[in-house]
C-alpha cells in the first residue's frame, strides 16, 4: 500500500493495487475514516487500483471539522492524481460522492451510493437537523464522546473481518462529533436532484436493515438515468462492514459493468 500524501494539498489518502487497472475511490461514512474500507481494499486490490481518502474532520484530516465544499475540493485534488474512477461512498461518503459527481461528472466513470438514498429534504430535513443537534450537544462532553468511541470500537470488533482489519480500523480512531457537524450541513440539500443529473452507470446499494435508506432507494435509483438498486440481506446501514464479502462482490460486479459500459460507449457523459 502506498500513500498519495506527497501530492500537493492531499493527505489522508492510500492507494494500492495495479496502476493500470480500473481505479476505485472509496469515501467513508461519518465517525469512521478511510481504514473502514480495509476489507474491500484487501479483496479488490488484486484486480483494481483501490484508493481510500479521509474526509475533513476524520482520520488524518482532523484539524478542521467536516465541510461539504471542502470535501468536494479534496476529491477534486485527488482526482487530479488518479484520473477518472469509479466512486464509492457510504453514508456521509455517499452524499459527498453525489455532490462531487454533480460538480465533476467527467471524473466519475461509475457511482455507488450506500446508506445515502434518504434525501434530507421535506420532513427529513428537520429530523436530520434535530439528530445532528443532539449529537453535537452530547459530544461536547469528553466523557460521552469517549463512550461513543468505545462503542464504535466494540462494534467494529464484532464484525466478521480479520483481526488485522479490525485493529487497523480501531487504531485509526473515530470522530463521533462529526456526525452532528455533517448532519447539520446536509439537512435541506436535495441530493436526489443532484444524483438525477448524473448520466453514468450507478448503483444504489443498501443493507436490508437500513430502513430509512432502503425505503428511498427505488425513488433514488429512478432519479438517475442508468442506476439500479440492490439490497444486501442480513445487514444494516454500514453494510460494507456488516456483510463485507457480499458488499465487495457487489462492487466488483459493478466495476465490471462500468468497464463494459465504457467499452460499449454507454452512459458516457
Amino acid at each position: 500500500m502506498t500513500s498519495l500524501d506527497g501530492a500537493p494539498d492531499i493527505r489522508g489518502v492510500d492507494a494500492t493495487g495495479p496502476t493500470d487497472g480500473t481505479t476505485l475511490v472509496f469515501i467513508h461514512g461519518a465517525v469512521l475514516q478511510r481504514r473502514m474500507w480495509a476489507p474491500q481494499r484487501d479483496a479488490l486490490a488484486d484486480e483494481f487500483r483501490v484508493v481510500t481518502v479521509d474526509l475533513p474532520g476524520h482520520g488524518n484530516r482532523t484539524a478542521t471539522d467536516f465541510d461539504l465544499g471542502e470535501s468536494v475540493s479534496v476529491l477534486g485534488r485527488l482526482f487530479e492524481e488518479t484520473g477518472p474512477a469509479v466512486l464509492v461512498g457510504l453514508s456521509l461518503g455517499g452524499y459527498v460522492a453525489t455532490a462531487y459527481a454533480y460538480d465533476s461528472p467527467e471524473d466519475v466513470d461509475g457511482l455507488v451510493l450506500s446508506g445515502s438514498s434518504a434525501n434530507p429534504v421535506g420532513v427529513l430535513a428537520p429530523l436530520t437537523r434535530a439528530v445532528a443537534g443532539v449529537t453535537r450537544l452530547a459530544t461536547r462532553s469528553d466523557r460521552i464522546e469517549s463512550k461513543l468511541e468505545a462503542f464504535a470500537a466494540w462494534w467494529v470488533d464484532r464484525r466478521d473481518i480479520t483481526a488485522e482489519q479490525k485493529r487497523e480500523i480501531i487504531d485509526a480512531g473515530f470522530a463521533p462529533r462529526q456526525f452532528g457537524v455533517a448532519g447539520s450541513e446536509l439537512a435541506g440539500q436535495d441530493f436526489r436532484a443532484a444524483f438525477g443529473e448524473y448520466e453514468g452507470p450507478a448503483l444504489v446499494l443498501n443493507g436490508q436493515g437500513d430502513l430509512v435508506s432502503r425505503l428511498g432507494a427505488g425513488d433514488h435509483a429512478a432519479a438517475a438515468k442508468h442506476a439500479v438498486a440492490e439490497v444486501l440481506d442480513d445487514t444494516g446501514h454500514t453494510c460494507s462492514l456488516g456483510r463485507p464479502e457480499a458488499y465487495t462482490a457487489a462492487i466488483r460486479r459493478f466495476a465490471h459493468r462500468v468497464e463494459t459500459h465504457e467499452r460499449a460507449g454507454v452512459g458516457q457523459r
